[in-house]
């Protein structure tokens, strides 16, 4: 075949490729809609998202339209008043002292909690011996079991039994008179001083065996040969912590850390059973005590339901935080996860 023959098929063939390349992708067949899809959608789908509309969405859509007005709670009668709520909430000095008790408890109470849980985790599961086998300290599922009690019994309980060790008369005032720290029976809950700090420690002390346990599990998810690496390397114990450790549960620790703001936002049990009045100068109230004092005491559900909205864009807000120091941190590069 001449050059003129072998060019001409050459160049048929690049068309025919060129033609090829440029054909659709053939689209692939569109389900079926049997019924066994129809009712896969449905049970675990659909009606999934039915319930969120109607016990999530709904209320608070109807919670929006009441801090308009001012509904008194017992009576069908209610006025639109538009934003006239929450402008009185913001001028009200105890909501503002309330919002700024709860603030302080999100930042507080997942920090120490989470911190401590960290801390004992670490122990349980790779805090033993610095040669042989990465194993945790001898005991350790004693030490996992005692910390976790704490979280199985129901939060009220929690602070009624300590409301009473914090009394005068109480266990706390007697125990410290036996090692010679005379406090003259002194109200760890009736001072202002004191107060908040009590409180934030019973539900550090309710909450932190429940995330010691979560870490531990994490923590078992890490191979082994990674922290015999790091200690062959020379890593203490600290340095494994905050090198490895906590990268590598980065996740876990995101997650509750917005469950414990949460907890810590609201804090209503706790802080009703602890100091029922909101503490000494109300240093202990929280908004939802004085969402529910507006309601039920001054029968004021409009402005009670400002609160509310208030609270459940703080909480928003906070997730949406932690969600962004994860991420400004590194979260998003960590394992291709955020």
């Amino acid at each position: 075949m001449s050059a003129a023959g072998t060019d001409a098929v050459l160049d048929t063939v690049a068309v025919s490729a060129a033609r090829a390349g440029r054909r659709k992708t053939p689209r692939t067949p569109r389900r079926k809609l049997t019924f066994d899809f129809v009712s896969f959608v449905a049970v675990f789908l659909g009606l999934p998202l039915v319930i969120f509309l109607v016990f999530v969405i709904s209320p608070f859509i109807q919670a929006v339209y009441y801090s308009m007005t001012n509904w008194t709670g017992f009576s069908p009668n209610m006025s639109f008043i538009g934003l006239q709520n929450f402008v009185k909430l913001f001028q009200d000095t105890t909501f503002l002292q309330a919002m700024g008790n709860n603030i302080l408890l999100a930042i507080l109470v997942p920090l120490i909690t989470l911190s401590i849980a960290l801390v004992f985790a670490s122990m349980i599961t790779v805090g033993g011996p610095s040669s042989g086998q990465v194993r945790g300290l001898k005991g350790s599922t004693f030490y996992r079991v005692v910390s976790f009690f704490p979280y199985v019994i129901p939060a009220i309980v929690i602070g009624i039994l300590w409301g009473q060790i914090y009394t005068p008369s109480g266990l706390l005032n007697g125990l410290l008179g036996l090692v010679g720290i005379d406090t003259n029976e002194f109200a760890w809950l009736g001072d202002e001083r004191t107060a908040m700090g009590a409180s934030i420690f019973v539900i550090v002390w309710g909450m932190v065996g429940f995330y010691m346990v979560l870490f531990i599990a994490a923590i078992k998810g890490i191979p082994a040969e990674t922290f015999e690496a790091a200690r062959i390397d020379g890593a203490g114990r600290a340095r494994m912590i905050f090198s490895i450790t906590l990268p590598l549960i980065r996740d876990n620790v995101q997650t509750a850390y917005i469950y414990l703001g949460i907890l810590a936002l609201d804090a209503f049990v706790y802080m009703a059973a602890l100091n029922a009045t909101g503490g000494p100068g109300n240093s202990t109230l929280v908004m939802s005590q004085y969402l529910f004092r507006t309601a039920f005491e001054k029968g004021q559900f409009g402005l009670a339901s400002a609160m509310g909205v208030v609270l459940a864009v703080i909480t928003l807000l906070f997730a949406a935080l932690v969600f962004l120091v994860n991420r400004l941190t590194g979260g998003k590069d960590d394992g291709g996860r955020s």
